[in-house]
């Protein structure tokens, strides 16, 4: 193991050490700072004889042996390696797969004595007759459910910069528009109207990918800490440098800050990404329902920054007040999320999920995806053992993105109201707003939620690949819809303002569902050990997915 502290001087002289089985329990105590040991981690072996009573011992040691140490630094839990072994036996191997119960020290008797003899809340914790983790067996409690609400906050921020540069249509119109020159003007509004979003799509997700292949190969080299924080403070401050342009007179230099639009969209997604890829690979270590959290929190950013651009829609009367305003917000969430993360290891039920994770660190794995004993490190995770369990997960969760961003926002923005001439604010301000990205957003947000009730199809059915294919049709149903300008392909065949928002909704409960069962699928079909890259594996598939997605967005609009 990384933390391995000798206390064969605190056994008996029959006890022999090995380290196979984990067990974990929680104390506030302190460990002398040159023992060599991890932070916050400290690491016992011990092993008896057939009849030893792990419970009883545990908490002897830890009363009274505990207080003869020189104390010096903060130990917030407590790692116990053990095995039981015979003395002409072989020492259990417990399984790497965190999904299964090894049950191989379950067999030994105690007497009844034993099994009476200590009945205190610590011996609880330790079951006489298990060799299952404890980290599996006890789940300490989410206070308030703060974490829940930490990693809701994650998701909202891993998408919030995406959601907040696609919203702001109108802005990123207005300010690349020449106001002076009508000719040009009509020009420039026939590129802009059809391939903005397909010129945003194609920024964003090219260097998203290079980002999380970068992610996968810092792994074990960056911890989480470094990746998060550090993308987060590029995606602030991106956004601050966004806030102050809204107040630039550019109608001199259109060209140079398109560009710089767009290179500010390829910094923040690959920062986003590389933040979402690390934040999701970390949430892998915690129990399912925060990885749900997670995707929920990303739906719910799309959702926000809808609600954000209708507001200031409605409440500002210059486009620039609207638009400063609303950068404004995402700066606020953004410096929300790092506090936020800043908060997260203070919390007792983090810390117990989180310090698991380092006794089960991908960096005690060989390339073959055994445990080493060596305590060498594996400066890259081995990648075959992951797409051998989730080859099928990560291809589904492909796909589901590639329709979406196929159709949203480039061709999803484009429908019209039938009744835009009538002079309505409702068909000409708010009708794109509303049904296009409010709608969807929503949806999207209640599709990921009802995950967190129903988890149907499961992760090895063959019906949720087949449920993933049938969103194909999705693409030919919003095409038909009134999408303006039409150059190609001038048939309409749902003419209706009610056909746009039954399938953009349709649209984003599909995505939200069928998308989050495969990501949470992800992490948990693979052993505890190779939980984060697989997280940051399956980030690499949804992201693969939204850029071949966004350059076939743009063959599609040409088609059109």
């Amino acid at each position: 193991m990384r933390t391995n502290i000798p206390v064969s001087h605190l056994c008996s002289e029959h006890h022999r050490i090995w380290t196979t089985g984990l067990i974990s329990t929680h104390y506030s105590t302190d460990i002398p700072a040159d023992y060599g040991c991890t932070a916050y981690t400290v690491c016992f072996l011990l092993s008896g004889q057939a009849h030893v009573n792990l419970s009883a011992f545990c908490q002897h040691f830890l009363s009274s042996t505990f207080s003869t140490f020189p104390f010096s630094s903060r130990l917030h839990s407590v790692r116990i390696l053990y095995s039981v072994k015979m003395d002409d036996t072989e020492p259990v191997q417990p399984s790497l797969n965190s999904s299964y119960i090894p049950t191989g020290l379950g067999n030994h008797q105690t007497s009844e004595d034993e099994e009476s003899e200590d009945q205190s809340p610590t011996t609880s914790l330790l079951p006489k007759h298990s060799s299952v983790p404890l980290v599996v067996r006890y789940n300490p409690e989410d206070s308030y459910c703060l974490v829940y609400i930490i990693f809701f906050l994650m998701g909202i921020g891993s998408l919030l910069p995406w959601n907040f540069f696609i919203t702001a249509k109108h802005y990123w119109l207005y300010k690349l528009s020449n106001n002076t020159d009508h000719s040009s003007n009509k020009e420039q509004r026939s590129d802009l109207s059809d391939y903005f979003e397909s010129y945003l799509s194609i920024a964003s997700t090219v260097p998203s990918v290079l980002c999380l292949v970068l992610n996968y190969l810092l792994v074990n080299r960056l911890s989480p800490n470094v990746r998060i924080l550090s993308s987060l403070f590029i995606i602030l401050l991106v956004f601050v440098v966004t806030t102050v342009l809204v107040k630039v007179d550019v109608s001199d230099c259109r060209t140079e800050f398109f560009i710089g639009t767009l290179a500010s969209v390829a910094v923040v997604s690959g920062a986003s990404n590389l933040f979402s890829g690390s934040v999701f690979g970390t949430s892998g270590h915690f129990p399912m329902r925060i990885s749900q959290a997670l995707i929920s929190g990303q739906a719910m950013g799309g959702t926000l920054s809808a609600v954000a651009s209708i507001a200031d829609l409605a409440l500002a009367k210059d486009v620039t007040d609207s638009a400063l305003a609303y950068f404004l917000t995402a700066d606020f969430i953004i410096l929300l999320c790092i506090i936020s993360y800043l908060l997260l290891p203070k919390l007792a039920y983090s810390r117990h999920y989180m310090l698991a994770a380092t006794c089960t660190s991908p960096g005690l794995m060989s390339e073959g995806g055994a445990a080493t004993g060596t305590g060498s490190t594996v400066s890259v995770p081995p990648l075959q053992p992951i797409l051998r369990k989730t080859w099928v997960l990560g291809l589904s969760v492909f796909y589901v993105f590639c329709v979406s961003i196929m159709v949203f926002p480039a061709v999803s923005s484009g429908i019209q109201s039938v009744h835009k001439d009538s002079g309505s604010i409702w068909t000409n301000t708010y009708f794109v707003p509303l049904t296009s990205f409010l709608l969807y957003n929503v949806a999207d947000f209640c599709g990921r939620q009802a995950t967190a009730w129903l988890q149907i199809p499961g992760p090895t059915s063959r019906f949720l690949p087949v449920l993933v294919l049938c969103r194909s049709i999705m693409v030919p149903l919003l095409i038909f819809c009134n999408y303006q300008p039409r150059d190609h392909l001038h048939t309409v065949l749902f003419n209706h303002d009610l056909y746009p928002v039954v399938f953009n909704c349709l649209l984003g409960l599909s995505n939200g569902y069928l998308g989050t069962l495969p990501m949470i699928y992800g992490p948990k079909v693979v052993p505890r050990e190779l939980a984060e890259a697989t997280g940051v594996v399956m980030s690499f598939f949804l992201t693969l997915g939204l850029a071949v997605g966004s350059a076939f967005s743009v063959l599609l609009v040409h088609f059109i």
